[in-house]
């Protein structure tokens, strides 16, 4: 990974500011998201099998709604809260979600880091290609705790978003797949854009490393769902 400094949160605004298209799109995702559908399928089926009865529902870096939409479809008595550093992206989310839904939505503004989500006040968080954003171990450590606090007895976290591996054999093998897969995509200009993008916002970090610090947290179970080179979507549980 890159030794120069990372985007700033402004940095990263702006960009997803004018990236709102991209990331209306429910049957593709995000091009640059490994099996981003697979991803969102098994999330929004995970999240009602294990919390059934949720009435409360957090996106946090919603983008353009896709997860809420999906979640919806499959627990769709649930109020919805919208969080993202993109106003475009929550009045595009807003936009596909009031009609969708007879529950209350809401949009709020805003770093993850930054917001008070109290305490037990949701029973399913989701955080889909943003925590990767977070950048010291104490931020990881103070947004799982946030999380965990804010969910009720029972609820679920549900995390899909690029992780790092702690062996460099490893990770170097991984990110040469990612690599292809790019380039297979769209070409090779297209994976040189990606992985620079990458290397200037982003910190993520390894699979087992987050798994580590959800127990830490308190959560009672965790589980992986999927993981295909360097991207992987796992959940956590609140006993």
């Amino acid at each position: 990974m890159s030794t120069h400094p990372k985007s700033t949160d402004e940095e990263i605004r702006e960009r997803f500011d004018r990236d709102v298209e991209r990331f209306s799109n429910l049957e593709t995702g995000q091009s640059a998201t490994i099996d981003a559908p697979l991803a969102l399928e098994l999330i929004a089926a995970a999240a009602a099998r294990v919390t059934p009865h949720a009435t409360a529902f957090v996106d946090v870096g919603c983008g353009a709604g896709n997860y809420s939409l999906k979640l919806l479809e499959r627990l769709p008595g649930m109020d919805v809260t919208l969080i993202d550093l993109s106003r475009p992206m929550l009045d595009r989310a807003l936009e596909r979600l009031v009609p969708a839904t007879k529950s209350r939505v809401r949009a709020i503004q805003g770093d993850i880091r930054d917001i008070d989500l109290g305490e037990s006040t949701c029973d399913v968080i989701v955080a889909a290609a943003v925590l990767h954003h977070l950048r010291e171990a104490s931020e990881w450590q103070g947004v799982f705790a946030k999380f965990y606090r804010a969910l009720r007895p029972g609820g679920s976290l549900w995390i899909s978003d690029l992780v790092e591996h702690s062996d460099p054999r490893i990770h170097a093998l991984m990110w040469d797949r990612y690599g292809d897969y790019l380039a297979r995509a769209k070409d090779e200009a297209y994976r040189d854009h990606v992985f620079a993008y990458i290397a200037k916002e982003d910190s993520p970090r390894p699979l087992l490393f987050q798994l580590d610090l959800l127990r830490a947290a308190g959560f009672s179970g965790v589980e992986i769902l999927h993981k295909n080179s360097v991207y992987a979507a796992f959940g956590a549980f609140k006993g």
